[in-house]
């Protein structure tokens, strides 16, 4: 707990990935420089210790829309500097002595009905029309499928190798280790209540319930805690994503559905999932369908639901019916979305504050190159990067609507994700209830 004053080159408020990561290669460049982390609670208290383990080359936004966004170029440098980051991440582990349970082995999207077999079809079509080819994206089905892993009902799936399997309280804490030996202070306990932005001269400030930092550069890496600072709370939306655990399942159970090199899973409903095979043989399961709160409020009792936990338990046991474990873990914790969806890095030299975030769920990767675009701007702000030419970097991002329009529609759109599924399902079981009458009566 910090309980004195402090001079430093760079604080980083917020102690998960991002802020982690960046003391990492801030040090890394320069050693000599004196790096601050201040966490509310412990390192890795919010998504980047609870999230569902997909370190991914995924980014929120579609590919057409960064296309259209941002252009051919900047779309086709940020898929390889993704996709790089996903092995990167890994070696940074590794170099580091972090027993991250990594494990790159890629992601399953499964086809479960044929609405979601020709969208996922489409998908693949699109992407090759991207200049994403048969390494990147392809299409599974039959013996290919059943090498990688089976759930219910599936009609094939799509599959990348851009994503690996971890552990992320492991990794996180694990970062909160290296930064300190690397010569970063780290103040857990320690309450942000203001950042200042530096005036006249003057430094960056951070003011905290017992004591005051003062600094060149401000890094701002609260990510979906945002929200409870001051004018931050239309910044971005806290989305909550909840998730549960089984117990560690039997061999058979295993040798049967595969995912023997720890693909993580998911498949292409609206209201969006996520798995992963855990290192002791459970099932880590997540997904969407809490309620966003009014006011982007942000409290413990909303990082549990127990209609939400029952539903996701419903959904695993209908992926796979045939898994008799029981559920023995539940949690939640809020993500960060921005208004247009897109993260951003951004640093401004005049004031001296920094932030990096919205990561919108995908947060493992992106945290890493965030954090090292942010740490190339800081201390080579002249130098052009892979990292720093990224079209997410040192853009500004538009502010939520007021409420009550936010709560409206970001609720809404959850419920019309929720009612697009179930009459997708309905349609499938129509439909294999026809295709069944077919064969016995036609």
């Amino acid at each position: 707990m910090l309980d004195r004053h402090l001079d430093v080159d760079v604080a980083i408020v917020g102690g998960g990935f991002t802020g982690l990561w960046t003391a990492r290669e801030l040090l890394r460049r320069d050693a000599s420089l004196r790096v601050a982390v201040l966490e509310k609670e412990v390192c890795g208290f919010g998504a980047s210790g609870r999230n569902g383990g997909w370190a991914s080359g995924l980014f929120p936004l579609s590919n057409a829309s960064v296309i259209k966004r941002f252009g051919r170029e900047a779309f086709d440098h940020q898929r390889r500097v993704l996709q790089d980051a996903v092995v990167e991440l890994g070696a940074s582990a590794a170099s580091d002595g972090i027993d991250a349970r990594y494990v790159r082995g890629g992601t399953v999207t499964f086809a479960r009905s044929e609405v979601q077999r020709a969208r996922l079809l489409e998908e693949i079509a699109h992407a090759r029309d991207d200049g994403i080819d048969e390494g990147d994206l392809s299409w599974i089905d039959g013996a290919a499928l059943r090498d990688h892993g089976q759930v219910s009902g599936a009609l094939g799936a799509t599959y990348s190798p851009h994503c690996a399997r971890i552990d992320p309280a492991r990794l996180v804490r694990g970062l909160a280790d290296v930064v300190e030996r690397l010569g970063a202070k780290v103040f857990e306990q320690t309450a942000v209540t203001r950042i200042l932005p530096g005036r006249h001269g003057r430094q960056a400030e951070v003011v905290t319930v017992g004591a005051n930092v003062h600094a060149n550069f401000v890094v701002r890496a609260t990510e979906g805690f945002t929200p409870n600072l001051p004018h931050e709370r239309r910044t971005v939306v806290p989305l909550y994503s909840l998730m549960i655990a089984t117990e560690p399942l039997a061999r058979d159970f295993w040798d049967e559905v595969g995912f023997a090199h720890y693909e993580t899973f998911a498949d292409d409903r609206h209201l969006i999932i996520y798995g992963q095979r855990t290192s002791d043989d459970r099932i880590a399961f997540g997904g969407r369908g809490a309620p966003y709160h009014f006011g982007s409020s942000v409290e413990s009792r909303f990082d549990t639901n127990q209609k939400v936990f029952e539903k996701l338990e419903a959904t695993l046991r209908e992926l796979f019916p045939t898994m008799h474990g029981s559920v023995t873990n539940a949690w939640g914790g809020p993500l960060a979305m921005p208004r247009d969806h897109a993260p951003y890095v951004h640093v401004d030299f005049e004031s001296g504050l920094a932030s990096a975030g919205g990561y919108t769920g995908d947060g493992v990767v992106l945290s890493h190159v965030a954090a090292t675009a942010l740490a190339d701007l800081i201390t080579s702000p002249d130098t052009e990067t892979a990292f720093t030419r990224l079209p997410f970097v040192q853009r500004a991002s538009r502010r939520w609507e007021f409420e009550p329009l936010r709560w409206i529609g970001i609720n809404a759109g959850l419920g019309l994700a929720t009612w697009a599924d179930r009459v997708e399902a309905k349609h499938a079981r129509v439909s294999r209830a026809s295709a069944l009458l077919d064969r016995l009566f036609g």
